[in-house]
């Protein structure tokens, strides 16, 4: 029988988002149909609408989904990234990408930069291509996507979140080194900030210090596990002390992607101190770095774009494991039904909150 879906196509930046109904392809060997339960608007979703980052259009937005199987060939035997048959009724997350290892620029290491790359809520629609962003009823599954089975009791707002900003978030903990017993300085407490604030003192770091311009974000890092907090626009006394030249970091995440937070956060750090940067993933003026102090105090330097399937696996075990000792759920400040994505766009652009949902099961 033939089975209709819905999509919202994305035709350029500061346009509505228009809805369409379209026949759902046939999957074919490999694939999977997935009714997309969840959805949440990412801090890249906003940028494309914004104008700030491009996208081929058109295009269907929205990469942190979590969905439910409801069409699969059972002769294939698929199973998930922890050896677990897949079955028909599994609620699961899946890699934002599909990368094919039977290419030459595949890397284990870093599949998520292959040549070959299948990234969904980032492809143009054509006619054999559809289904494959997360603002919509459906999205099909291609070979070559890393899949984990998501326990029922799991809160669908939080497990949308885990294939973006949560496996980001432990990506950068995988580059920042072995973190228990350090002093760790963080930047930006977007949602990916606060994640790594909680792996971060999960992890057993002796000191978590965070900046950012909004008090009320601040306030939110507390929660997570943030031991000192920043307001770098309107620094206190306390602020400046806690801060001082000679309180040193062995950590700097970046997540706030500013040029000023990221020389700042380098000029922090201790003899073998590592920076990792995260949040810079759109034009902006270059930063400056003291290339003298690099040298002298031994620093490392790195930077990460998405994640690896190991990051992936770790934001899985570390959600199913965490999600009830920190208030993940109040991270997403609102919902829409589908039908009012339009309305999601408007309320996340002027009041930027932490995230806004797109629940599928309400009209």
């Amino acid at each position: 029988m033939t089975k209709q879906g819905k999509f919202f196509v994305f035709d350029k930046a500061k346009s509505p988002l228009r809805s369409v109904l379209s026949t759902i392809p046939n999957i074919k060997d490999g694939e999977i149909l997935v009714k997309i339960d969840y959805a949440t608007l990412c801090g890249s979703d906003l940028h494309t609408f914004c104008g700030l980052r491009q996208e081929p259009c058109p295009t269907i937005l929205g990469h942190e989904i979590v969905g439910t199987i409801i069409s699969i060939n059972l002769d294939n035997n698929l199973k998930d990234a922890t050896g677990q048959l897949l079955r028909n009724g599994n609620m699961i997350t899946w890699t934002v990408y599909a990368s094919d290892p039977n290419t030459p620029s595949y890397n284990d290491q870093s599949p998520q930069k292959n040549d070959i790359l299948y990234k969904y809520g980032h492809r143009i629609i054509t006619e054999s291509d559809t289904f494959h962003g997360g603002l919509a009823s459906h999205i099909i599954l291609r070979p070559h996507t890393h899949i984990r089975i998501l326990p029922n009791e799991l809160p669908v707002p939080i497990a949308a979140t885990i294939n973006c900003a949560i496996a980001t978030s432990a990506g950068a903990i995988r580059l920042a080194g072995a973190i228990s017993g350090k002093k760790v300085l963080i930047s930006g407490m977007g949602l990916l900030g606060l994640v790594c604030i909680a792996m971060c003192r999960e992890a057993g770091a002796i000191g978590i210090t965070v900046t950012d311009i909004d008090d009320k974000r601040l306030t939110l890092a507390k929660k997570f596990g943030a031991t000192a907090t920043i307001n770098t626009k309107s620094p206190t006394a306390t602020d400046l002390q806690h801060f001082k030249t000679d309180n040193l970091f062995d950590c700097f995440i970046d997540m706030s992607g500013a040029p000023d937070a990221m020389e700042a956060g380098i000029a922090k750090l201790d003899i073998n101190g590592v920076a990792v940067f995260i949040g810079a993933v759109f034009k902006q003026r270059k930063i400056e770095i003291d290339a003298e102090q690099m040298i002298r105090r031994l620093l490392t330097l790195k930077g990460l774009h998405n994640y690896n399937y190991e990051d992936f696996n770790t934001a899985v075990d570390f959600i199913i494991g965490n999600w009830q000792k920190y208030p993940f759920l109040s991270l997403v400040e609102k919902e829409y039904p589908l039908e009012k994505v339009n309305e999601a766009f408007d309320y996340a652009i002027a009041n930027k909150p932490i995230r806004v949902g797109i629940n599928m099961n309400i009209k």
